[in-house]
């Protein structure tokens, strides 16, 4: 049987390795990225802080607070953060260095030389709203007696109330007791 003109010009094998003279490079801001949320995805890490990286991006929340030096295959990032309160700075700080090199090294597959973690300040809101959360059960707790008082106060004013109504309504009832003084008064 004889081959068609088309199936002969197909390649019989594909070659799918690289050329070497093909590059992959990766903007500092995707690698910013990547080490501005493995950073925040550490326990006790409460946030990142400002720092003038240079980066004018969209997505400036997840670059807020790292610095990144990256060369053709090494990366060299700069974390600068605010920890909780509670949490052992040492810890985080490791933490927070393993997360952002793995992070960057399994989705780039460029090396991280290094990670330096800048502590800037630790963060007493996670305290902060445990102590608002326990002041206002508290105040509820606390609040429950007087609403039932206030709720006991009103359902004395209430009957009075009607009464005043009562009058204002009909001034020339004899039981009323404006009525009774001015005949007790004749």
């Amino acid at each position: 049987m004889a081959k068609n003109k088309d199936e002969q010009s197909l390649p019989l094998n594909v070659d799918n390795d690289m050329e070497p003279s093909s590059s992959i490079t990766y903007a500092n801001e995707v690698i910013a990225i990547i080490a501005g949320l493995a950073a925040s995805e550490v326990e006790g890490v409460a946030g990142m802080c400002s720092v003038s990286n240079g980066l004018k991006t969209k997505n400036k929340n997840a670059t807020r607070g790292v610095k990144v030096e990256v060369g053709t295959e090494e990366v060299s990032v700069e974390i600068y953060l605010n920890v909780e309160y509670g949490t052992p700075i040492q810890r985080a700080a490791h933490d927070v260095q393993e997360g952002v090199k793995k992070g960057i090294e399994n989705m780039t597959g460029l090396h991280v030389v290094r990670v330096d973690v800048h502590v800037q300040g630790v963060s007493f809101e996670k305290e902060n709203n445990a102590l608002m959360a326990g002041a206002g059960k508290a105040v509820l707790e606390a609040g429950a007696p007087e609403a039932e008082e206030d709720k006991k106060t009103e359902d004395v004013k209430q009957p009075a109330a009607e009464t005043a109504e009562a009058q204002e309504a009909d001034p020339d009832d004899l039981n009323a007791p404006e009525a009774k003084a001015e005949d007790q008064a004749e």
